[in-house]
């Protein structure tokens, strides 16, 4: 009995260890799919038609000879963890082949639908750094600072307006994640955007999202509107319209205002501010005025360990920049607090939702 409980006791013990190992080597996993993407890995096997081995990799993989065995721990890793299949050689003899997965078929960069923009900005290096000084950041007083600001000096916003490579990739980002989540949306979920005639997509970028819109409900006329800077880099010839303006100040009169993935860069007051803003830019609940918004709803949706857990992790992740993931309960508030009589929650990508806003 005595050796048993002694086993048990040991067996805790490891089982204890290896999850702290597991969660503080995670870092290892978002290194190495930062690491493919920037080697292009994804590319190369699509170059070879979907399957490759790795001197067929390295054939179009640029990498120093004393590092392929390093390369081959990398596969190891992105192969464990579902970015790339492998397929182990029947012959001793044989390298082992490396195929694309639903996962990296979305990091090839001909593909319409690639999200690498948006995870190499997650993983930029200035996005990164700051979580290295998140305990300091949190036991400091500091009104308003988000933990970017305490580590770059400028909030992420002032260095996008002002570095124009970064602007670039944060850019190239938003444009991404829009044409994933749109063709989505307008395949699957059109009816948010039907019996309405004109719609403004608030801070919109360059117009991804509100392209997608005009290109599937020609009788909406499209608008979008965002900072003069971004206005300014705004691509022609895509049928919508660009205003400058800030949604802090006013936002133009349509009748459905659009907000995609940007209330959870703010805090209460500020999202308060700018669903006032459009209260007063839509007309009547009964005239077809709302709002439409595309966010993380927590624990809305599926009950999938993933989308818990990812959910959760944006939350954590949010506060790069003093933003919010918020529950039901969290939005109605905000909602409430804006004007608005009622909502409607839609929870049907993904990890986040759809959500209509009457006023």
């Amino acid at each position: 009995m005595a050796t048993t409980q002694s086993n048990d006791h040991g067996a805790g013990l490891l089982d204890a260890q290896l999850e702290l190992y597991a969660n503080t080597l995670a870092v290892v996993k978002s290194m190495a799919l930062k690491t493919a993407m920037d080697l292009g890995i994804a590319d190369a096997i699509h170059h070879h038609g979907g399957a490759a081995t790795l001197p067929q990799i390295l054939t179009r993989v640029t990498l120093h000879p004393s590092k392929i065995p390093c390369l081959r721990r990398l596969m190891r890793v992105l192969t464990l963890t579902g970015v790339f299949a492998v397929e182990k050689p029947t012959a001793a003899d044989e390298p082992p082949v490396y195929a694309l997965t639903p996962v990296s078929r979305l990091l090839v960069s001909s593909g319409n639908l690639q999200q690498a923009p948006i995870m190499s900005l997650l993983l930029h290096p200035s996005c990164i750094t700051p979580f290295l000084r998140i305990g300091d950041w949190l036991q400091r007083e500091l009104p308003g600072s988000s933990i970017f600001e305490h580590t770059h000096g400028r909030s992420l916003w002032e260095v996008a307006d002002g570095d124009a490579a970064f602007s670039k990739v944060f850019n190239d980002a938003m444009v991404s994640d829009s044409r994933l989540v749109m063709d989505v949306v307008v395949r699957e979920h059109g009816d948010v955007f039907r019996r309405i005639s004109s719609l403004v997509d608030v801070a919109g970028g360059h117009g991804t999202a509100a392209q997608a819109i005009a290109r599937a409900f020609p009788e909406v006329k499209c608008s979008v509107m965002d900072l003069a800077h971004v206005v300014a880099k705004a691509p022609g010839g895509t049928g919508v319209e660009y205003i400058a303006g800030d949604m802090f100040e006013s936002i133009p009169p349509a009748n459905a205002v659009f907000l995609k993935w940007i209330m959870h860069d703010w805090g209460d007051d500020e999202c308060v501010k700018v669903l006032k803003n459009a209260k007063k830019a839509i007309p009547s609940k009964d005239a077809g005025g709302k709002v439409i918004i595309i966010d993380v709803v927590v624990r809305a949706g599926s009950p999938d360990q993933k989308h818990i857990e990812l959910q959760a992790l944006f939350g954590a992740y949010m506060m790069l920049i003093n933003g919010v993931e918020r529950d039901e309960k969290e939005w109605k508030k905000v909602f409430i607090e804006a004007g608005f009589s009622g909502y409607k929650i839609i929870p049907v990508l993904g990890f986040r939702s759809i959500i209509e806003v009457y006023p």
